[in-house]
């Protein structure tokens, strides 16, 4: 299953960076292992399609849904998907 979801700039500048390999999400889509993510910068500043993340397709490698995570949340692990030919 891919997902579409909206991010701020500063958060997509830093998964592009590297430095930020986790989301935190309302868990009402059932994220699970190997779901894959599509990204879409909203930001008033710059355009989705302006921004690298929205090139780019994202896997979900672990899920965590419990032990000190508000009921209803999940946060996942992700890595950049690779390329299907």
């Amino acid at each position: 299953m891919i997902h579409e979801l909206k991010i701020f700039k500063s958060f997509a500048d830093a998964i592009i960076s590297g430095d930020k390999t986790f989301e935190v999400r309302h868990n009402d889509r059932g994220f699970q292992k190997g779901d894959k993510i599509r990204f879409k910068v909203e930001d008033h500043s710059e355009k989705s399609e302006d921004h690298p993340i929205s090139e780019k397709l994202y896997e979900i490698t672990y899920v965590l849904n419990s032990w000190g995570i508000n009921e209803g949340f999940v946060v996942f692990s992700i890595k950049e998907a690779a390329v299907e030919s």
